[in-house]
């Protein structure tokens, strides 16, 4: 069986993501797929954020939290972004290029979330029940 993944109809892993999906653009939501999930999921966590903004703010910066039922994939709760946003907060590095990681997590259980849950709250509730995780990169420059 192949690896879990992430991949985008929008950008390939490593391109650059376009500006309609940019926080000061459009901010569209790129479109996400989950491939070749593994046996036993129960739920898929995705985690979204810029650590090349640590340089420039100090912090990894959030840019989307979601959490899907499985095998349904229906979204079932986001969570608050570092621009303090429910739902998704597209790149707006402050300053050049900036790398962008969307990370999924496949889970062997439901996640008991609340609506606007922080990406602390949702990596303590995966803490040990990840079965799986998946990565996809992209760049953006204003």
């Amino acid at each position: 069986m192949s690896e879990f993944s992430i991949t985008s109809s929008n950008f390939d892993d490593g391109e650059e993501i376009p500006k309609k999906f940019g926080y000061k653009f459009e901010n569209k939501e790129p479109k996400l797929d989950f491939k070749n999930i593994p046996k036993g999921t129960q739920s898929i966590g995705l985690i979204m954020d810029d650590p090349d903004a640590m340089a420039a703010v100090g912090k990894i910066w959030v840019h989307w939290l979601q959490y899907f039922d499985y095998p349904s994939q229906n979204l079932i709760l986001e969570g608050k972004t570092d621009f303090g946003e429910i739902g998704y907060g597209g790149p707006a590095p402050p300053n050049g290029r900036h790398t962008y990681i969307f990370k999924g997590y496949a889970l062997d259980v439901k996640l008991d979330l609340k609506e606007g849950y922080s990406k602390q709250e949702l990596e303590n509730a995966m803490k040990s029940h990840i079965i799986a995780e998946a990565k996809l990169t992209g760049t953006f420059t204003p």
